[in-house]
């Protein structure tokens, strides 16, 4: 008898302890991380618990799709449109909520200049499905190290003067 009682206390501590884990996971961090996101002056969407802004981007995008597309060259509002509600509603610089992790959204060219080419050489991508790592692999794929490498490496071919040979009309 009192080694099932002690077994049943430690499985007991250890469901407390899976909940205390999943309560950070779902609640605590996120929060913490909205706090420290608008204490440095970012504005952005609140929290939503365990879906973030998801249903509101699947909304929007259901909205935005089922009317006819303007003929004009301002399509973000129909491709992302809930991107450019965020961008209007808090700034060039805000955030948003994809599930449990926020996304920081840059609509400044020149600070997305400074962020992609800074003093550090290279910025953290998200991780992405392990199944599409295995299947998709190129400078797109690549974060860290390996993209600040093969960044370099192909650099030279960006270089306006070679793109305007390239693209430079063809005379028959």
């Amino acid at each position: 008898m009192p080694g099932s009682v002690s077994w049943g206390v430690v499985g007991l501590l250890l469901l407390a302890a899976w909940a205390v884990r999943a309560f950070e996971w779902v609640w605590w961090r996120p929060r913490r991380l909205e706090r420290v996101l608008r204490d440095q002056g970012i504005k952005g969407t609140h929290y939503r618990f365990l879906h973030g802004d998801l249903k509101d981007v699947a909304r929007l995008s259901k909205e935005a799709w089922s009317k006819p597309m303007p003929l004009s060259h301002r399509i973000v509002a129909r491709i992302l449109p809930f991107h450019h509600q965020v961008i209007n509603d808090h700034g060039k610089i805000s955030f948003m909520w994809f599930g449990t992790h926020p996304r920081v959204i840059l609509h400044d060219p020149e600070l997305v200049r400074d962020v992609l080419s800074g003093k550090f050489g290279h910025f953290e991508k998200h991780k992405a499905n392990p199944l599409l790592r295995l299947l998709v692999t190129g400078v797109l794929s690549y974060g860290g190290e390996k993209w600040a490498k093969h960044r370099r490496i192909i650099k030279p071919a960006f270089h306006i003067e070679k793109l305007k040979v390239v693209y430079s009309p063809t005379v028959i």
